[in-house]
């Protein structure tokens, strides 16, 4: 197909044609940031005759909606669910949905969330698990039963009737079996294993690859496995160690059954893509290396004609990005981008490993971006998006007529929301730290200098986009006046291997001296008052909260730790249980115990948990808290209901309460008479 953009500029011309709207004089209530999306998870089905998507109108409980791709005036079909919350939805098949869900759970003492997938027809009348309950023996067995959510491995594009899952159930856990998802029945293609897992199969359906979990000397190892396609015999190919953190995994599989694709790290600051000929046992030339940021994956055809065939590349670039090397998408995209307005600007980029320096093109407020397509590439869903744009879907057809599917939140106003753009700094020992600053709208709280939040991202080994905050975090503080500063502290990850390292053994040490540093940037560049700086991070965030009240920097009025592991001890043993997670992060969680320190604090504290947490139980915040208390230090503390770790976990009502509170205590409570932009 070959596109032409000139009726898809002609329509979208209309579109961009509508009156601004009028700056508003008061900012949009936390519900609006905190609502459930009214549309996301934007699929087509291969045959194109078909889309879906998880809308929420007003506000409500997210259902699943489907259009006729022929027939987007007409009704939907609408699918909803009593007893759990759904979190996404994509196509199995042409006429089959995957839904994942979520609901709370307790037993006995234990409370957590649940999730959930299952297979549903389209109008939602057939609705079952992917695999039926596993036998349970006791009540502890059949609480157990009910986490054993099968996985999916393949989903057999070609194949009009069958997927490929991993069995989780009790007994037959590590299975492969192929299912058919209309009948139900399974096929055993391969028994489990405690050894082997990460099961791939190859373009013709069959099981090629699998990884080894072992140790050598006592040195934990993954090995990639790879089965001969002529005798079926299986051989190690690849391994790397734990305690090296060099990864080597298999991204995808050509139509000659010797030559695969591979990613790498090794001996490379940032990672690659590769070909590599499993005779031969060597990989013979890159797919992609880029120069500045780390190869994801690839991105293949489905079409059964030529199922396989490489379209693109993604890479971790101020977002994660696409580089298409079919010429029909790259000229697609780049017409899109055309016709939605979408503009970028260089800016001066700094290699935080070379210290090379450069012009680097990013896009201005928001990027559009080619999602799914049908089979026939006569439909395709286009999403544009930013951090300035929680998102806007469309339907593009062969024609070049573009059509608005919906907004992701029709209710926000543009005209409210800051400025975000990608930054750099040099830390104290001169190490270039990346970041995403936003500024708030200048027309309504002039040049500056703000109010300013640092909000370092969880993990540590995680990293911050330039698109939208899901949380609703960034862009609500900054519809108040706020700059807030994402910084891409030594220790992250997905910036390249040297950024991620350096970050080893730093806990509220030379990690927090990039926080503190890009702080003080801001003073230094007019953009933060001075006597108006707090911290706020959730998670990992959390932690380097509770270290910035300790540390006795005199940057921040307050912090405001958010499910904050404080206790460093209790993360080490952790770690240190899991065999592979003893060699591989374990060694390092070494720096500043925060909890032991908490008698230390130097500013006001807020924090706040949630009971059903998980992954940082509760208990960490409580023990904080008591620490405070004893020590007569002045802190608030909250405790939300029913809300996990991950943001899936979070109701509207748990993610508009940390909004509302967080606001009302910069407002009040950081500092000498607060923080706020109304002070």
């Amino acid at each position: 197909m070959r596109f032409d953009p000139r009726p898809l500029v002609a329509t979208v011309a209309l579109l961009l044609a509508l009156p601004p709207v009028a700056a508003m004089a008061a900012p949009l209530p936390a519900k609006v940031f905190a609502d459930p999306p009214a549309i996301s998870d934007v699929q087509i089905s291969r045959d194109g005759r078909h889309i879906v998507a998880l809308t929420s109108p007003n506000g409500q409980s997210p259902t699943i909606s489907v259009w006729k791709t022929d027939a987007l005036d007409k009704p939907v079909a609408v699918i909803s669910a009593a007893k759990v919350r759904i979190l996404g939805v994509s196509f199995l098949k042409n006429d089959r949905l995957l839904v994942r869900t979520i609901q709370t759970f307790t037993f006995g003492a234990t409370k957590g969330h649940l999730s959930r997938q299952y297979v549903s027809d389209l109008e939602g009348k057939s609705w079952t698990t992917l695999l039926p309950d596993g036998r349970a023996r006791s009540e502890t067995e059949a609480f157990l039963a009910k986490f054993d959510d099968a996985s999916v491995i393949d989903f057999l594009p070609a194949d009009p009737r069958h997927i490929v899952v991993e069995d989780a159930r009790i007994d037959t856990r590590g299975d492969i079996l192929k299912l058919d998802i209309y009948s139900g029945q399974t096929e055993r293609l391969m028994r489990g294993s405690d050894r082997f897992g990460g099961f791939q199969l190859d373009l013709k359906g069959e099981i090629r690859t699998r990884q080894e979990l072992g140790y050598d000397k006592g040195a934990v190892y993954l090995a990639q496995w790879i089965r001969d396609p002529s005798s079926g015999e299986w051989s190690e190919h690849f391994r790397w160690y734990a305690k090296d953190r060099e990864p080597v995994s298999i991204v995808g599989f050509t139509e000659d059954p010797n030559i695969i694709y591979v990613s790498s790290a090794k001996g490379r600051d940032k990672s690659g893509l590769y070909v590599y000929d499993i005779k031969a046992r060597q990989i013979l030339e890159p797919l992609l290396e880029h120069r500045l940021f780390d190869a994801g994956g690839i991105v293949t055809s489905s079409a059964k004609a030529d199922y396989g065939r490489v379209l693109g590349f993604s890479y971790a670039g101020p977002t994660n990005s696409i580089y298409w090397t079919d010429e029909t998408f790259s000229a697609l995209n780049k017409s899109l981008r055309t016709a939605l307005g979408v503009k970028t600007t260089p800016i001066n980029w700094v290699d935080p490993a070379t210290g090379t320096a450069t012009r680097l093109p990013v896009a201005d407020g928001a990027d559009a971006s080619i999602t799914d397509w049908s089979e026939d590439l006569k439909h395709f869903i286009v999403q544009k998006s930013g951090p300035a744009n929680p998102g806007e879907y469309y339907l593009l057809d062969s024609s070049g007529a573009l059509r608005l599917l919906g907004k992701v939140r029709p209710d926000l106003d543009a005209a409210s929301l800051g400025v975000t753009r990608l930054v750099q700094y040099p830390a104290r020992d001169g190490l270039m730290i990346p970041g995403f600053l936003t500024t708030p709208p200048a027309d309504q709280f002039g040049p500056g200098p703000y109010p300013t939040l640092i909000e370092p991202h969880g993990g540590p080994w995680s990293r911050d986009n330039l698109d939208w905050d899901p949380a609703g975090w960034v862009q609500y503080f900054a519809s108040r006046g706020y700059a807030v500063l994402q910084p891409q502290f030594r220790g992250s990850e997905g910036w390249g291997q040297k950024l991620w390292r350096a970050g080893d053994g730093e806990w509220g040490q030379k990690m927090q001296d990039d926080k503190d540093d890009g702080a003080q940037w801001l003073i230094d560049q007019k953009i933060a008052a001075p006597d108006r700086i707090a911290m706020f991070g959730y998670s990992y965030g959390g932690y380097a909260a509770l270290a910035a009240a300790i540390r006795p920097n005199g940057l921040y009025q307050c912090a405001i730790s958010g499910a904050g592991a404080g206790d460093l001890a209790s993360l080490k043993q952790a770690t240190f249980e899991n065999r592979f997670q003893r060699e591989f992060q374990n060694p390092t969680i070494r720096g500043m115990d925060a909890l032991e320190r908490a008698k230390e604090a130097q500013i006001p504290l807020l924090i706040y948990h949630g009971d059903r947490d998980t992954n940082v139980e509760v208990k960490q915040s409580r023990k904080f808290v008591d620490a405070l208390k004893a020590a007569d230090k002045p802190h608030r503390y909250l405790e939300i209901k029913d809300m996990g770790h991950g943001f899936i976990t979070m109701e509207p009502a748990m993610i508009e309460t940390q909004l509302v509170e967080i606001e009302k205590y910069l407002n009040t409570e950081c500092g000498p008479g607060g923080i706020g932009a109304g002070r």
